[in-house]
């Protein structure tokens, strides 16, 4: 791990250029660092933004960089619980990176990725349930995405683990207490509390559980790949659920010969959309290659929109694309509902598809009906209003394993053995909650988790 005892610098804002930028100093020399780039003899006033003008190293020219607002926080009142002195500058790179050199020219180290959120976590101001959540907070793309991260750093996610906790080191206080009294067996519990309390936890895991599974789709967001016959309206399509011309539009059949991707908002979820290159028998070389990558972008998507020209009479390319998606879930899109149809109403219900929309992109019709089954086919409509505060995969394999321990004791208890037997489960639960939060949790298993994080946080 990192060291703690050093003071550490580092850009806390997004790399480029911008109306203002921000340098975070953190650690026991943080003040003096301070005040020495910005050639001042009295200390910083906590928590008052102080304009000053940063300089180069007292070893080089010495020249002023820019005019900044210095912001001194002292420890522990502070993000990390460390003295923190943030330096607000105007948002030119050149500009940041030259008070960072100067900094570190006066003693600091540039911070490693996440050593900020690091030395937060190790000062007590974050558990890890909250430590992590900044990063995923960073990362959000939609808003759903960032109400379910900050619902972590606030605490509910923690306080729920903490509850379960709480509830199993009294049963196996009790549990370890009644050893003593090996004669008399669950002398401070009864065999039937024991058998409620552990039901009680694991009915409390398993709502957790079935909350996170639904959560994943929020913070991992997924893939939907548009596949059709040339021609049939899919770039059109895309372009729709994007927003913008993303994609190229023309009459001429094969227009897309490689895969295009934009992320997309919808309902919450952030959703990778792909369009592909029309699928149908060609010898032209650059044609198969992108219909091959059409039909791979397929196979690992967590939806396919097949879209197909009502217009035309169906042809064997339309059979065939139906045939080796049999196994995906898929909706499928009527296209073109502007002009008469020449496909069977009923084509399509026998077909393994969640919903068949009617659209015409030339007159814009049937979107809405479009992402509402996009929306139902990915899940969303499982997602709560409120969604849970659970969705990070580390957590949810740590609940699969406190299940499988709670589950365990409580086939013990029922074979009626020994204390001991049950304790050993219970604790197994223990431990995997515990490195939830952080309360057990390894060097190797921070290091993991921090290296993640952007540099500056």
């Amino acid at each position: 791990m990192y060291s703690t005892d050093d003071t550490i610098v580092a850009i806390a804002t997004p790399v480029g250029h911008g109306g203002i930028g921000i340098v975070r100093l953190s650690g026991p020399q943080a003040l003096d660092i301070a005040c020495s780039v910005l050639h001042r003899k009295k200390p910083l006033q906590a928590r008052h933004a102080t304009l000053a003008r940063a300089f180069q190293s007292r070893d080089s020219d010495n020249s002023p960089i820019d005019q900044v607002l210095a912001t001194y926080f002292k420890s522990p009142a502070s993000y990390t619980g460390e003295d923190v002195v943030e330096f607000s500058a105007h948002g030119s790179p050149i500009v940041l990176e030259r008070i960072v050199t100067a900094a570190i020219d006066t003693g600091a180290r540039l911070a490693e990725p996440g050593e900020f959120t690091l030395r937060a976590f190790l000062s007590g101001r974050f558990d890890l349930v909250q430590a992590e959540a900044v990063a995923d907070l960073v990362d959000a793309v939609t808003p759903a995405q960032a109400r379910v991260a900050f619902d972590q750093l606030e605490g509910t996610l923690t306080t729920a683990i903490t509850e379960l906790d709480t509830d199993l080191f009294d049963l196996v206080s009790r549990l370890e207490a009644s050893l003593d009294f090996p004669e008399e067996r669950y002398h401070f519990v009864s065999r039937s509390t024991t058998t409620a309390k552990i039901q009680s936890i694991t009915e409390r895991v398993e709502a957790l559980l079935a909350d996170g599974r639904r959560n994943r789709v929020l913070r991992e967001g997924r893939q939907v790949v548009i596949l059709g016959k040339p021609n049939t309206g899919k770039s059109s399509l895309f372009n729709r659920l994007i927003g913008v011309d993303r994609a190229i539009v023309t009459t001429i059949a094969g227009t897309t010969r490689d895969l295009v991707t934009e992320t997309v908002d919808l309902n919450g979820i952030p959703v990778r959309l792909v369009d592909t290159a029309g699928i149908h028998p060609s010898d032209n070389l650059v044609e198969v290659e992108g219909i091959a990558r059409s039909r791979k972008a397929g196979e690992v998507a967590d939806l396919l929109v097949l879209v197909f020209d009502r217009s035309r009479p169906i042809e064997q390319a339309d059979e065939s694309l139906l045939q080796e998606t049999a196994n995906s879930r898929r909706l499928f899109v009527l296209n073109k509902t502007d002009l008469p149809s020449l496909w069977p109403t009923d084509r399509l219900n026998a077909e393994k598809g969640r919903d068949v929309v009617e659209t015409s992109m030339s007159k814009q019709v049937g979107m809405d009906q479009l992402r509402t089954a996009m929306v139902r086919a990915l899940g969303g409509n499982e997602l709560q209003r409120d969604p849970s505060s659970i969705s990070n995969v580390r957590h949810l394999e740590l609940l699969k394993l406190a299940l499988k321990s709670l589950n365990q004791g409580a086939e013990s208890v029922a074979e009626g053995v020994s204390e001991e037997f049950i304790l050993a489960d219970l604790r197994g639960a223990r431990t995997a909650l515990e490195e939830i939060t952080g309360a057990r949790a390894p060097d190797d298993l921070l290091h993991h988790i921090f290296k993640h994080f952007c540099i500056g946080k």
